[in-house]
């Protein structure tokens, strides 16, 4: 099956009790046994439930996987996936990620002894030069967030598999729509399934996928223990915006795309990172590992943060406002909220300055999107 059809058909049959569509929500915490230790396959909704069961299919299908775990955001996944980490265990992070990352690494489990280092992840080298012998995982975004970097995803898997480490990616800026970690060699994708894969600013949620079955049963061990699980309800919304990524993430693209390219000739703007742009300095490697180029952008405007904050009250369709990847169009302030964890003068070494926006493109209309834009960028 291709993408869309597996989007909205895999772990999604007929209801075998009511012959139901729609997967239902099961909205149950507990599960009738017949006798003691003789059930239907669920016993507790912590460990499982049917409506997570379809999206965790669904989720490992899209992404070409074998094993798909949902979890209640997507810093619960993370979460869980450095779980399987040890004390004195190291990990090698791309210096430019989400600040919600960045503060686990370094306010969570940096007290349990376990050490991150960021290096330039655009290149390749950098991340095997900063290999110890304590370290065993490599942490990816790609592109980045906010500066929607790339990192090419098959050379750091070659590095990885050489010395013998994991490869984690998070995959939520691209999607599985538009590029497959595990198809260039990683070991582990998460998702924050907020974002794009729920699509609807309605829900929070988190995923990993992955090949492994050692690998998932230590995970899927954690996500019992640990209980960092959705609900039905929660799984069904991103089960539900799961049905249509295919369609939107295309219009998300189209309108991004609309908007880098008035932006980058815009007298008030600096620069542009959006990598769909034949000037982003890995143009060809976006094409290269990705099939399109998602509806994120990032810029500079000129000026002060009084500045930015003027555009920002200017906006009317817009929405200033946390998170991304909804239907509606969203700007952010990154050094004020999204990476506020990592302090003032690491964040503007990574470049990330008081004059940088985030824009999460929807799918409205592009005239009215770069109308927008436009008055608050002439106020």
């Amino acid at each position: 099956m291709k993408f869309s059809t597996k989007a909205i058909h895999v772990g999604q049959g007929a209801d075998l009790a009511t012959g139901a569509t729609i997967v239902p929500i099961y909205q149950t915490s507990t599960y009738t046994q017949e006798e003691i230790g003789k059930h239907k396959g669920f016993e507790y909704s912590r460990t499982g439930n049917p409506t997570r069961q379809a999206l965790e299919e669904c989720l490992a299908s899209l992404e070409s996987g074998k094993y798909g775990m949902a979890f209640a955001s997507g810093l619960a996944a993370t979460n869980a996936v450095l779980s399987i980490l040890r004390p004195g265990d190291h990990i090698i992070s791309g210096e430019d990620v989400y600040g919600g990352t960045y503060r686990l690494f370094e306010k969570v489990f940096a007290h349990y002894g376990i050490t991150a280092t960021y290096v330039d992840g655009v290149n390749p080298e950098e991340i095997e030069k900063a290999i110890r012998k304590e370290t065993r995982m490599i942490w990816l975004e790609t592109p980045t967030n906010p500066l929607l970097q790339l990192t090419d995803i098959a050379a750091v898997a070659k590095i990885a598999k050489k010395r013998n480490l994991l490869l984690a990616v998070d995959n939520t800026f691209a999607t599985p729509y538009l590029q497959r970690p595990l198809e260039l060699g990683a070991d582990i994708i998460v998702h924050s399934t907020t974002k794009y894969i729920g699509g609807h600013s309605d829900v929070v949620g988190g995923a990993v996928v992955l090949n492994d079955r050692p690998l998932y049963d230590k995970i899927k061990f954690y996500q019992n223990a640990a209980g960092a699980i959705p609900g039905p309800f929660d799984s069904w919304l991103v089960l539900r915006g799961l049905k249509t990524l295919s369609i939107r993430m295309k219009q998300h693209e189209v309108n991004a795309l609309a908007v880098a390219n008035y932006l980058k000739i815009h007298p008030r703007v600096v620069k542009v990172n959006y990598p769909g742009l034949k000037e982003h300095p890995q143009y060809e490697l976006a094409r290269k590992q990705m099939s399109g180029f998602s509806g994120m952008i990032s810029f500079e405007l000129k000026g002060s943060f009084t500045d930015v904050n003027l555009f920002m009250k200017s906006l009317r369709i817009f929405s200033l406002a946390e998170s991304l990847g909804g239907v509606e169009s969203l700007a952010c302030h990154p050094a004020s909220m999204t990476h506020a964890s990592i302090p003032k003068e690491e964040r503007e070494r990574r470049g990330i300055k008081e004059t940088l926006i985030r824009l999460s493109v929807g799918i409205e209309d592009e005239e009215d999107l770069i109308a927008d834009l436009s008055n608050a960028l002439e106020i």
